[in-house]
């Protein structure tokens, strides 16, 4: 089933600002939040609809990549998370509210907390980002290219499954917040009681403390490691474009959400193509005897050797053009060409039997301007060619 457009789901404009977005998530989170359809699947599967929508529209990285190439970033992932918004779960949901609700659900003063199970305040660690470079040559830009890369990163502890605990026993909660992650304070105003909700300084947000921690990550849920991660890059890519695969990139400590791994696409220049947009350009070295009477050559392109013809009386200049042996378009069926430019070579040494010959030619009508024209001579194009 295709996927919604993003701006669709919000309803909101393609220009719409920042401002715009953000109030349009705000509605639809508190029209399908699951504390006021509780059952409601349909709702459910909007509500995520939503959040992923505006994970990406609120990141200017991400919508640039999105209004540029639509869902195809997301292709370039394997666990198809190009923009880190598919795969989202309920924390990573939540987790999102502090900054459009100002803390917790929108629902904690309407619905006695936020979410079902845990605390309206309760906060989600998050991973770092990953930034890596990945060169590709013009083949594998032209074909797509599955690349296999060891990263070094911050990785989940085996010993304790990332929860940083050295067993379950060791895990109590928190007394200064109850387990809600969160504390109340009142103060009395000019205008009466104003109650404010704050992140607990005893377990930084997370509900409960820790006992006895691991002795290899020492409590915090991460070691440092390598994982072997696939990138399926696809067709079309250019230098400095930027893919993204969700959740590659550190983990988070005791259990949170982990980064994206950013990929910087860079170009490794080919020997004798070079390209263009989704054009490629050959640069083709010809005798003046065989542009003359005319030949037939073999010229590189991506896909391989192809055989052109060159006509009699080909002039230096001139752009041979092959259809579809360019570069294809990210995301689309269409596909560049492959340019030819024409240069005329001249030989420097000459034996005494080809100077005389040529010269003899030379006085020949046939190797002279045409005077309506006002073309230069042959001899002319070719000095000025090689100064």
């Amino acid at each position: 089933m295709a996927k919604r457009d993003y701006y669709d789901i919000l309803g909101v404009a393609k220009g719409a600002d920042a401002d715009e977005i953000k109030k349009a998530y705000r509605k639809m989170a508190i029209k399908y939040h699951p504390d006021k359809n509780q059952g409601d699947k349909e709702a459910e599967e909007k509500f995520k609809e939503a959040a992923e929508a505006y994970e990406v529209l609120s990141s200017p990285e991400k919508r640039q990549r999105y209004d540029q190439f639509g869902h195809a970033a997301n292709a370039s992932s394997p666990n198809g998370g190009g923009y880190g918004g598919q795969g989202m779960n309920m924390d990573d949901i939540f987790s999102q509210f502090g900054d459009i609700f100002g803390g917790g659900s929108p629902f904690e003063g309407f619905f006695g907390g936020g979410r079902q199970g845990g605390g309206a305040g309760r906060r989600v660690a998050r991973g770092s980002n990953l930034r890596i470079k990945v060169r590709l040559t013009l083949e594998e830009i032209a074909n797509g290219a599955e690349k296999k890369i060891k990263v070094n990163k911050q990785i989940v502890c085996k010993t304790c499954d990332g929860s940083g605990a050295k067993d379950k026993s060791s895990f109590q909660t928190c007394k200064t917040c109850g387990g809600s992650g969160a504390v109340r304070r009142v103060t009395n105003t000019i205008l009466g009681q104003m109650q404010t909700t704050s992140t607990c300084p005893t377990c930084n947000g997370e509900g409960s403390t820790i006992l006895s921690k691991c002795t290899v990550c020492h409590g915090d849920g991460v070691v440092r490691g390598e994982e072997l991660i696939t990138i399926n890059v696809p067709a079309g890519v250019s230098e400095g474009m930027q893919l993204s695969m969700s959740g590659k990139g550190n983990a988070a400590p005791r259990g949170g959400v982990p980064g994206d791994l950013i990929i910087l696409i860079e170009e490794v220049p080919h020997e004798t193509l070079k390209r263009d947009g989704n054009n490629v350009i050959y640069d083709l070295h010809v005798n003046f005897v065989d542009a003359t009477l005319g030949t037939t050559v073999e010229v590189p392109t991506i896909d391989g050797k192809a055989k052109i013809k060159i006509d009699p009386g080909t002039q230096g200049g001139k752009i041979l053009r092959l259809k579809g042996k360019g570069v294809p378009e990210v995301n689309s069926y269409h596909r560049g060409d492959q340019l030819v430019h024409i240069n005329i070579w001249t030989p420097k040494a000459l034996s005494r039997e080809e100077r005389e010959l040529l010269e003899k030619l030379q006085s020949s009508p046939n190797f002279k301007p045409n005077p309506g024209k006002n073309e230069k001579s042959f001899f002319d194009r070719m000095k000025e060619y090689f100064e």
